[in-house]
C-alpha cells in the first residue's frame, strides 16, 4: 500500500501551481465559473421572491440554459481531456500554459454574457462571442492531438471531438440569436450545445471511465465497457434532444426512449452498482454510480412525459431536462472532478464524511428541482443546495490545485 509522507505544516497556496498541469488550470477555472453562476442564479431567485426587481437585457431562463450548460462545463473538460486525452492517444503531455489563454478567453466571455444579460444584450452576444472564440481554439488543438496521434484505438478522442464540433456552432448560434434577438434560435442552440455537445461528451467519458474504475475497485468485476454500448447512450440523447424541441411527435419518440433508459440502467447494474454501495471506501465509486444512473432516469423521465402528453395528458414539464442536468451532468461532473483532484494531489482515493454528506445533499437538490418542475415551490432550496455543493467544492477541493502533491511526486 502507499503511504503517503507526514508533512510538518501544509504547503502554501501558489498560484503558478495552476499552470503546472491542465487538469489543475481547467479546474480551476471551471470551478471558479460553475462557483459564481451558482450564486449568481440563487441571488436572481432570492430577488424574485424578495419583490426585487433586477433589470433584463436578456430573459433571465435564457441566460440561466446558456449559462448552466455551456458556461462551466467546457472548462473542467478542458482539464479532463488535455491530461487524460494524450494517454488515450499515446501522446506526450500537454503544456498547461498553452492552454492558459483560450480558457481565461473563454471564461471571461461568460462571464461577461452572465452581466450582459443585465447590462444589455449588444455586450452578452460580445460576451458569448469572446467565449466561442476561446472554445474554437481549445477546441482546434484537442483535434491536433487526435490528428498527431497514431494509437490503434481513437474512438473516444474523435467522438468527443466531433461534440466539440457542435459546442462551437452551438455558442456560434446562441451569440447570432442573441445580437438578433431571436428567442426561438437561442432556444434551439442551447439545446444543440446541451444534448449534442456537452451531455455526449459526459456520456463518452463514462462509457471509457466509469467500467475502468470499478473494475479497479472491485475485485472479479471484468472492465466491460464494448463499443457498441455508445450507441443507447448517444442515441438516447439525440432523441431526448428531439423531444426536448418538439420535432417529433410524442407517441414515435417514447418506445425508443424508453429502451434507451432501460438499457442504460441495466448497464449500470452491470458496471457494479450495487457493489459499489456495499462499503464506505467505495464511496467515490458510488459517486460516479449514482450519476450515471440519472442518465437512465433522464430518459426515463423524458419517455414518461412523451406517453402523458401522447394520451392527451400534461407531461412533466421540465423534471427530465434537470434530471439529466443537475442529476447526470451536475453529480457526475462533482464525482470525477472530486476522483480526479484526490489522484493528481497524491491523496487516497477516499471520500469522508463531509464530501458524502455533500453529494447527499446535492441529490436532494436534485429532488427539489424536479418537483420544483412539477409545480411545488422547492426552486429557490434546489438552487440554495446546489450554491452550497459547488462552493464547498471550489473551497475545499480547489484549494488542493494549489499545492504541491502531498505524497511528494511531481504533477
Amino acid at each position: 500500500m502507499r503511504t503517503i509522507p507526514i508533512q510538518a505544516a501544509p504547503q502554501p497556496w501558489r498560484p503558478q501551481r495552476l499552470l503546472s498541469a491542465p487538469h489543475r488550470l481547467g479546474f480551476a477555472i471551471g470551478a471558479g465559473l460553475m462557483s459564481a453562476m451558482a450564486l449568481w442564479w440563487l441571488l436572481v431567485l432570492a430577488a424574485s421572491r424578495w419583490g426585487l426587481s433586477l433589470p433584463w437585457a436578456v430573459a433571465p431562463t435564457q441566460a440561466h440554459g446558456l449559462l448552466f450548460s455551456l458556461g462551466f462545463m467546457p472548462a473542467f473538460m478542458v482539464g479532463f481531456l488535455f491530461t487524460a486525452g494524450p494517454r488515450w492517444l499515446g501522446l506526450p503531455a500537454v503544456d498547461a500554459r498553452t492552454l492558459l489563454a483560450p480558457l481565461l478567453q473563454f471564461g471571461a466571455g461568460w462571464l461577461g454574457l452572465m452581466a450582459g444579460s443585465h447590462a444589455g444584450r449588444l455586450v452578452a452576444a460580445l460576451g458569448l462571442a469572446l467565449a466561442t472564440a476561446g472554445w474554437l481554439r481549445l477546441t482546434l488543438r484537442f483535434a491536433a492531438l487526435v490528428r498527431e496521434s497514431r494509437a490503434p484505438d481513437r474512438l473516444h478522442a474523435k467522438a468527443v471531438l466531433i461534440a466539440c464540433v457542435v459546442g462551437v456552432l452551438a455558442m456560434g448560434l446562441a451569440g447570432w440569436a442573441l445580437m438578433q434577438g431571436d428567442a426561438a434560435v437561442l432556444r434551439a442552440a442551447t439545446q444543440l450545445g446541451l444534448w449534442g455537445f456537452v451531455a455526449p461528451v459526459y456520456a463518452i467519458v463514462s462509457h471509457r471511465m466509469i467500467p475502468f474504475f470499478s473494475a479497479a475497485a472491485l475485485p472479479r468485476l471484468e472492465a466491460w465497457k464494448p463499443n457498441a454500448l455508445l450507441l443507447p447512450m448517444l442515441g438516447g440523447l439525440l432523441l431526448g434532444g428531439v423531444a426536448e424541441m418538439a420535432w417529433l411527435p410524442a407517441w414515435v419518440l417514447a418506445p425508443p426512449l424508453a429502451l434507451a433508459a432501460l438499457a442504460l440502467l441495466l448497464l449500470a447494474l452491470r458496471w457494479g452498482l450495487v457493489r459499489s454501495l456495499q462499503g464506505e471506501s467505495l464511496r467515490l465509486l458510488a459517486m460516479l454510480h449514482g450519476g450515471f444512473v440519472w442518465l437512465g432516469l433522464a430518459l426515463a423521465l423524458q419517455a414518461l412525459s412523451l406517453t402523458l402528453q401522447a394520451t392527451g395528458q400534461g407531461g412533466l414539464g421540465a423534471a427530465p431536462l434537470h434530471a439529466l442536468t443537475l442529476g447526470y451532468l451536475g453529480c457526475t461532473l462533482i464525482a470525477m472532478i472530486t476522483r480526479v483532484a484526490a489522484g493528481h494531489s497524491g491523496r487516497p482515493l477516499a471520500v469522508d464524511r463531509a464530501a458524502w454528506a455533500i453529494y447527499g445533499l446535492l441529490q436532494l437538490g436534485v429532488l427539489l428541482r424536479l418537483a420544483a418542475a412539477l409545480g411545488l415551490d422547492s426552486l429557490l432550496p434546489a438552487a440554495a443546495i446546489w450554491a452550497v455543493a459547488t462552493c464547498f467544492w471550489t473551497w475545499r477541493y480547489g484549494g488542493w490545485l494549489g499545492r504541491p502533491r502531498i505524497d511528494g511526486r511531481p504533477g
